[in-house]
């Protein structure tokens, strides 16, 4: 009967990409009118690109877990200083990340679709000494081939949400017979590895989150304090990587309770909206700016557009409060910790599903406080902003906090299967 399941799912599986494979290429046109990265590099999602043989190979599939990486990369790095790297992901935002990050040593490929033949491919010219899943990129081809090929694989960072592990489940045979191929599986929480357990992951460690071993650029903490300087001591509120749907809501709080000297900085999370996000400002009637325009702020300005990549953290240093999107809407959130690793005091929506455990944490630490909707959010960010001893305890929590729960990358990289020679 498993075995039974076993060919169901896959068969299932196979029949969901043979379908999907007809729009792939639509797909990517239809996304490149908005964001021109996906009109380039195909051969490469064909497993066409010139990659490095015998690399250690990472796979982060966008911005997020590209940056998650970043230490356990170093880590990676000063104990096999020879070896080169190679750097697989799904987005031009993660590639443009990954280059900006690392180009001047890795090679930075799109991964290919999940076909077997296009797997097969990938691995076989690549021959990686062992790859590095980032937190929970199961694709089951990919995985098959690199065991085929005698390629270790380790799932590193990994989470697994409530809701996601419903959705795996679905598939329980087609999962339990990836996870099994997984040599190791380093998971950010307990809670986390009892989920992944639960579907069929073996040699399970948990090792805390990667995040936490960010340390903010220096420079970008300068940028923004330079930032902060220029706009005349004037309250800030940053609204980092929001989402769709989160900016109208905001926008609204904002112009129904914010006095006229309050600015708010708004970094939506994906840049194909900066245009659509220009014109929710806009419709609002508020008077705005955009980043990318490099120009002083004018004193009548009410909104800031941060239409640029690669500076949130010269963002969060620039702001007084910072609220992480994708928790108005039911999206999950989005990483807290970065704000709390630069001392500024840090709110969220009521949905951080897919940052739990970080989310919790920081919470009880007395670093982050939690809004039910859009204008309890801006209630609790106006009383902040008036409030500087708050705003200050709050900061030394968050830099506490985030202090406390490092290591991460020590652990991880203990645990990545051996190199080679």
């Amino acid at each position: 009967m498993p075995n039974l399941r076993l060919i169901l799912d896959w068969s299932l599986y196979r029949l969901a990409l043979l379908l999907a494979a007809p729009m792939i290429p639509l797909r990517l046109l239809w996304r490149g009118r908005r964001e021109r990265g996906y009109l380039r590099h195909w051969n490469e999602r064909l497993g066409l690109g010139t990659v490095p043989v015998g690399a250690l190979w990472i796979h982060a599939v966008s911005v997020g877990e590209m940056r998650a990486a970043q230490p356990l990369i170093t880590a990676l790095r000063d104990a096999h200083p020879g070896v080169p790297v190679l750097l697989s992901c799904m987005t031009p935002t993660g590639r443009a990340t990954a280059e900006s990050l690392y180009g001047s040593f890795a090679r930075i490929v799109y991964l290919p679709y999940d076909y077997a033949w296009l797997m097969r491919r990938f691995v076989r010219r690549a021959q990686p000494r062992v790859g590095i899943l980032m937190e929970t990129e199961l694709w089951p081809n990919l995985i098959h081939a690199a065991a085929r090929a005698g390629v270790p694989l380790m799932l590193a960072n990994a989470r697994l949400s409530e809701r996601s592990a419903r959705g795996y489940a679905r598939l329980p045979a087609l999962v339990r017979a990836c996870l099994q191929r997984i040599t190791v599986v380093a998971a950010q929480t307990g809670a986390d590895a009892a989920r992944l357990e639960e579907l069929g992951a073996r040699a399970t460690h948990v090792t805390g989150n990667l995040k936490f071993d960010i340390a903010p650029p220096s420079e970008q903490l300068e940028r923004g304090a330079g930032w902060k300087a220029g706009w005349g001591g004037r309250p800030v509120l940053l609204a980092a990587s929001t989402r769709e749907g989160e900016e109208a809501l905001l926008l609204r709080a904002f112009a129904d309770a914010a006095p006229a000297n309050v600015l708010l900085v708004l970094v939506p999370r994906h840049p194909q909206r900066f245009d659509e996000v220009a014109g929710l400002i806009a419709a609002a009637g508020l008077p705005y700016q955009r980043r990318s325009d490099g120009t002083a702020l004018a004193a009548d300005t009410r909104v800031l557009l941060g239409d640029s990549l690669g500076e949130l953290f010269a963002y969060y240093a620039a702001c007084d409060v910072a609220f992480v999107g994708g928790s108005l809407q039911p999206l999950g959130g989005q990483n807290l910790i970065e704000a709390a690793s630069v001392g500024r005091p840090v709110l969220v929506g009521p949905h951080t599903f897919n940052f739990e455990e970080a989310t919790r944490l920081a919470i009880e630490a007395g670093a982050a406080l939690r809004a039910s909707d859009a204008a309890d959010l801006m209630t609790n960010a106006l009383k902040l902003l008036a409030d500087a001893l708050e705003r200050t305890r709050m900061g030394e929590a968050g830099l506490a906090f985030a202090a406390r729960h490092r290591g991460a990358a020590a652990r991880v990289a203990g645990l990545v299967p051996p190199l080679g020679a």
